[in-house]
């Protein structure tokens, strides 16, 4: 498996099937139909199939001709399981109002759904969702995943998904999607390393009340292979400071440009707070140092684009991306896909809009979209983990693109590297992280 797996859009899809026999790819997609429904609900006998008129349509009709001649009964009420095949991959915008409703109907059966390439009602190209979707528990995809399978909230419709090989060679997409082999690109340390040449972060935040983020980001720093970090902080905080995390270097924060000289890479705001001082610090350091930093948390409110001198990496979550858009929360949740975007061209850097589907987005390049995590990753203080993960992987020497990437998918996996499924608090998250880059 590559690092980067293609993410197909409705146009992507129909560019790799052109050219190929129409009839022969629907017979491969209904008769995976029917196998998936089979191996997942076998003792389901009586399907009821919601087809369209166009080739989803036809997918789920030879899916449901295959069933029938193993036994199953087609009907239109009381089924063990539906078929969604209404829509399929073309869907631009809302389905019209009597497709809504059947959409709603059959989400309220109480009964398992299988979706046939992609939920109805779900954006193929964007996982936008306009009005009415099918909420399915499991979706046959041809050929390989859509973009709106990956990308909320499309993905939250998706349920499982299975890939169907309907003979078409993999394409070149324009967005991908991060695969756990992406670890195989940090670098690890060598026989002729010290700590200096491993990787150096300068972590710069924590106001009083707040060091707990510092601390987090500094210790996720470390197990992701830095040999040394450096924590500026606000002078009352370094007492507290010095007991969360031994085994940093704690300096006040007048001393940062100071500090920033023998770093390789800074992560900037965690607890840093949003005082004016905080704000002019913030400026200075994003437009003066000359080193790759994680601009996160407090150090995103009030940014305005500037002409930087090294990478910003900007790791958001939708809040955050919404005040730096100038939009509301429920727009860019909406639209996560292109919001991201419209922020990697504003602020002509890699932004990282952070959720289950981590978007890194950088000017000109299509999103990479990393799925790889647990729902336990909702709490708090993970942000402030993947700010030190990120900075770590910029710290030895990543593109920033990758590291960011990479910084996801330690992140996420560590959340199956856990021992807590439930009760997960972002300190697990960080000592999960060796074996997570372990493999």
């Amino acid at each position: 498996m590559a690092e980067l797996e293609p993410l197909y859009t409705a146009e992507e899809m129909r560019a790799a099937e052109a050219g190929h026999d129409v009839d022969a790819m629907m017979q491969r997609a209904g008769a995976a139909v029917a196998e998936e429904l089979m191996r997942r609900f076998p003792d389901a006998r009586r399907i009821a199939l919601h087809a369209g008129g166009g080739a989803n349509g036809g997918d789920g009709r030879i899916a449901a001709d295959i069933l029938r001649a193993q036994g199953r009964e087609l009907v239109d009420e009381r089924p063990d399981v539906v078929i969604d095949a209404l829509l399929g991959t073309g869907l631009k915008g809302a389905p019209r109002e009597e497709t809504s409703r059947l959409i709603e109907q059959f989400n309220g059966a109480g009964v398992p759904v299988l979706a046939v390439d992609i939920p109805s009602g779900v954006n193929a190209s964007t996982g936008e969702v306009a009005g009415a979707a099918v909420r399915a528990d499991v979706t046959v995809t041809m050929h390989g995943p859509k973009v709106g399978l990956a990308v909320a909230p499309g993905r939250f419709h998706a349920g499982e998904v299975a890939v169907a090989d309907i003979g078409l060679e993999p394409a070149e997409t324009e967005h991908r999607l991060v695969t756990p082999e992406i670890l195989g690109a940090v670098p690890r340390r060598s026989r002729g390393d010290n700590k200096y040449t491993a990787g150096h972060v300068l972590v710069v935040g924590g106001s009083r009340g707040m060091t707990g983020a510092p601390a987090l980001a500094a210790r996720a720093a470390f197990r992701a292979d830095v040999g040394y970090v450096t924590i500026a902080a606000p002078a009352e905080s370094l007492p507290v400071l010095e007991t969360l995390v031994l085994e940093a270097v704690k300096r006040p924060l007048e001393d940062v440009f100071e500090a920033a000289a023998k770093a390789n890479a800074l992560a900037v705001g965690p607890g840093l707070g949003r005082e004016p001082g905080a704000k002019a610090l913030v400026r200075r350091l994003v437009a003066e140092v000359e080193l790759p930093a994680v601009v996160d948390a407090d150090a995103l409110f009030e940014l305005e684009p500037g002409e930087w001198p090294a990478p910003r990496v900007l790791t958001p979550h939708e809040g955050e991306l919404a005040r730096l858009l100038g939009r509301e929360s429920s727009e860019v949740a909406a639209h996560r896909l292109t919001s991201v975007q419209d922020a990697a061209e504003r602020f002509h850097s890699l932004v990282v809009l952070k959720g289950e589907d981590s978007l890194v987005a950088a000017p000109g390049c299509g999103v990479l979209v990393c799925a790889l995590g647990l729902p336990s990753l909702a709490t708090a203080g993970t942000g402030d983990v993947l700010t030190g993960v990120t900075a770590a992987f910029l710290a030895k020497g990543m593109e920033p693109r990758q590291a960011a990437a990479a910084a996801c998918a330690a992140q996420q996996l560590a959340s199956h590297k856990a021992l807590q499924r439930y009760g997960l608090v972002a300190s697990d998250v960080v000592e999960a992280l060796p074996s997570a880059l372990a493999g």
